[in-house]
């Protein structure tokens, strides 16, 4: 079974649109977890007042900052899928998402996609409509969409040629892996990097290569102004950079918190 872990932080809106593209997948049989960092009351609330035809949990911690982590962690803990599939609060996905993914299941590689950004335009109506019927391509070039090219669905033909970096809002790997280099290093506390350029690192240095899901499992990326900056970027490659000369695959600040490493 599948598990798609959604990266949430305060935004209901959000959440709702993607939870709705959920209940329009056209496969079944996954399930659903909330990975909140932080604890609002607001989500707790729309959550209990829902039905999804999925099983959904919803994993929380203290609002003390950037913790995203952290959270997925604890999220990866209580995953009951054997592989996992993690998306960002911000991206809904699109109707064959799980589908794309299930479908790649037993394979052992980083399986990777991309995102569709869309423009201010289109997410306020989204947000107006409060439930997504999907973008056609059309829409997306009259709404002023960017990246147009990654909503172009093809599940039988590689459109891809050119390996490209991981991104943590769209990809999916066996549970098993993520275990084995003790889940997500929770010394990041700055967002960028962490959850995605170190943990891509980290599996490949246990043998794995990456599968391109592009044109395959397609998100679509709500408007937003950047939340992230520059200094906490530069703080993130620094930090992932000792650890990359260290060859610390396995990180001490994980899942589980380790004083040394079993070389």
């Amino acid at each position: 079974m599948i598990s798609v872990i959604i990266s949430h932080y305060n935004n209901v809106a959000n959440l709702a649109l993607i939870l709705d593209a959920l209940t329009k997948q056209s496969a079944n049989g996954f399930e659903v977890i909330v990975s909140e960092d932080g604890e609002d009351a607001k989500t707790k609330d729309f959550l209990a007042a829902q039905h999804y035809p999925f099983s959904l949990q919803h994993t929380t911690q203290d609002d003390k900052g950037f913790r995203k982590n952290r959270i997925l962690n604890t999220s990866i803990q209580a995953a009951k899928g054997s592989f996992l599939v993690f998306i960002d609060g911000d991206c809904i996905p699109h109707k064959h998402f799980v589908k794309a993914y299930q479908k790649v299941q037993k394979s052992n590689k980083i399986c990777y996609g991309r995102r569709v950004m869309l423009s201010e335009k289109l997410t306020a109506q989204l947000r107006e409509k409060k439930q997504f019927n999907g973008l056609s391509l059309l829409a997306l070039f009259l709404g002023g969409a960017k990246a147009i090219k990654e909503g172009i669905y093809s599940p039988f033909f590689t459109l891809n040629f050119k390996e490209r970096g991981l991104k943590g809002c769209n990809w999916g790997i066996k549970k098993e892996f993520l275990l084995h280099i003790n889940g997500f290093d929770e010394v990041y506390v700055h967002a960028t990097v962490g959850e995605d350029d170190d943990v891509e690192w980290r599996l490949k240095e246990i043998g794995l290569q990456k599968y391109s899901m592009k044109n395959k499992a397609i998100v679509y990326h709500l408007h937003h102004k950047r939340t992230y900056n520059q200094e906490g970027t530069r703080i993130n490659q620094k930090l992932m950079q000792e650890r990359v000369e260290s060859k610390q695959f396995v990180c001490k600040e994980g899942i589980k918190k380790l004083d040394y490493l079993n070389e």
